[in-house]
């Protein structure tokens, strides 16, 4: 699968050295999350596409892109104030997860974006905050509530 870069970070992943920094964009939203938590794995708060992303830290494993499997991703935030915790408490249903890439120099441009991911497997301990991200996996849902059978649908057998 091909992704289209701004020139700018073409340039910065083709040179042997750039000031250029990737920066990943992390936002978890849920209807009882208002306004959805929204993180950048930075020292510093970045605004992007008019929203601002809070510097804190996290570690992602991207997924691989083989077409005959489901994307999922591993998510690891860092347990430094409980706000996640809390907000993964208050949740009834699995979050939705986006992950977008820019550079620090152009965060409005997004070079590459995972979104449709939920937040599923949570655990937690004094240090980190972990989960799957994995898409919903709609090619072994049923097609239909009827199996094709003879006496249903007499028409195919024939």
């Amino acid at each position: 699968m091909s992704r289209s870069l701004s020139t700018v970070a073409k340039i910065a992943i083709f040179s042997q050295e750039t000031a250029e920094v990737f920066l990943l964009l992390l936002t978890i939203a849920h209807p009882n999350l208002s306004p959805p938590i929204r993180v950048v794995n930075n020292q510093q708060d970045i605004t992007s596409g008019g929203d601002t992303y809070t510097a804190f830290p996290f570690e992602i494993t991207l997924p691989d892109e083989k077409e005959e499997s489901i994307p999922w991703m591993r998510l690891a935030i860092d347990n430094v104030d409980k706000q996640i915790v809390q907000a993964m408490r208050s949740l009834t249903s699995p979050p939705t997860i986006t992950l977008t890439v820019v550079l620090a120099s152009q965060p409005d441009t997004v070079e590459v974006s995972f979104t449709g991911f939920v937040l599923r497997d949570v655990t937690h301990n004094a240090l980190v905050v972990e989960g799957s991200l994995m898409l919903e996996d709609v090619l072994n849902e049923a097609y239909s509530q009827h199996s094709f059978t003879p006496n249903l649908y007499a028409g195919l057998f024939v």
